[in-house]
Parts: structure tokens; sequence; C-alpha cells
């Protein structure tokens, strides 16, 4: 079997692209981070379904983004939105995105796969249903894969390519959670709210929980976590 590293955030949908990776015959190392978010429920459901899926090994690497702030996500003193209507365009990149994240997450994903010898990395990123942010987009995916085989060791003396995977790229919400269900994922697992409450409950008004309720309405199911309202 292959080895795979895995980003997995405990949200929708690094948990379908985990899902994707093991049906796909992947032996899968998944990684997760402490950067000073505002909440840790993540982390606790990211070691639920690394359990549930028995992967390889799991790990949590901390670090402090918080120290640098600009973003709702790390930083309190700027509110999460709430209630923005999706359908319209909004213009400008959010106050939700978290500068450099995923070119910093699948960095420190590279490392650990250089030592594992390990050529496939899998990122649960999304082009269509998300909340504009640059780091989520097919062009940033292929100019970290070229430079991660231009500054790797085994990249450069291997003769193989490292491979960046992201399945659910091209994909809306609902078509990510109608691949899931297909798989058999168990998202009462997940959690995917930007703001929960002290009892990691999804507070239903902020992008990522629209995106996610929309998702379920599409495919006519309910969203199986528990909301504030």
């Amino acid at each position: 079997m292959d080895k795979a590293v895995l980003l997995l955030s405990g949200g929708l949908d690094s948990t379908t692209a985990l899902a994707i990776a093991k049906a796909q015959g992947f032996d899968v190392y998944t990684l997760s981070f402490a950067y000073g978010q505002r909440h840790f429920h993540e982390l606790t459901a990211a070691q639920n379904i690394a359990a549930h899926y028995g992967v390889r090994e799991h790990r949590v690497l901390t670090f402090d983004l918080g120290g640098f702030g600009g973003s709702a996500l790390t930083e309190n003193a700027i509110a999460v939105p709430k209630d923005r209507n999706l359908d319209k365009p909004q213009g400008g990149i959010p106050v939700t995105y978290v500068p450099a994240r995923n070119t910093i997450f699948l960095s420190f994903a590279l490392a650990w796969a250089e030592t594992l010898e390990a050529y496939d990395i899998f990122i649960g990123v999304n082009a269509l249903d998300y909340s504009g942010y640059p780091d989520c987009r097919p062009e940033f995916i292929r100019a970290f894969e070229d430079m991660a085989n231009l500054a790797t060791a085994y990249g450069m003396e291997s003769g193989r390519r490292i491979e960046i995977h992201t399945p659910l790229i091209n994909m809306s919400k609902a078509e990510i959670i109608r691949t899931g269900l297909e798989l058999g994922v168990d998202y009462s697992l997940t959690t995917s709210c930007y703001d929960p409450d002290e009892q990691g409950r999804a507070c239903g008004h902020c992008d990522s929980c629209q995106l996610r309720r929309n998702g379920f309405e599409e495919n006519g199911i309910d969203d199986p976590v528990r909301y504030v309202a």
C-alpha cells in the first residue's frame, strides 16, 4: 500500500477526503493542527475520525498563528460573520481567511511525507462552495505541488513525483456529501462551524454552517450534527 499524508481538520470536507483516500487503497497518516484557533472542538473531532478510520498514525502539531492575528478564526476581537447571503457575490476575502494557512499546513504535511517516503498528500480544499479563500484554488495547489518537487531531497532524487490530491476541488457541497454518504461517512463525527458554543454545538449562521446545511438540504436529508438553533 502506498503511504499518504492527509490534512484532517475534523470537518466535513477533510473527512470525505479521508474516506476517498482509504477507498483508493492508501495507507493514511493524518495530520491536524492546534494553530491558535478560536476553539478546539475540531481537534477532538479529528481524533475521533482518525480512530474511526483506523489510520496508521494521527498527529497534532501545535503552533500559534494567532500570534499574527488577522483572522476571525484566530483573533477573538474579530467577529465571525453571520447570516451572509452566500448566493450573491460578497466582494473581497472574508475575515475568516487565516493568512497563509494552507501553505503552512501543506508544508508540514510535506515534511512528514518526506520522512515517511510518502509521495501522496491529500487536502480537502474546494473551489466551488467555499468562501473565496485564495489558498483553495487549483492554481495554488499546482504551484505548491511544483514547489514540493523542487524543494525536497526525495522529490529530487527518487524519480517519483510528489502529488497533492484534491479530490473535492471541483465538487459542490451537495456533491461532497453525496460522495461521502456513498462511502459510508458518518457525518455526525464531523464539525464545520466557525463559532460553536462551549458544548461544541454549531451556530448555524456562519458561512461554513450555511454551506453545510445547504448541502444536506440539497440531498434531502438532515444534517446529523447538533445546532444551537
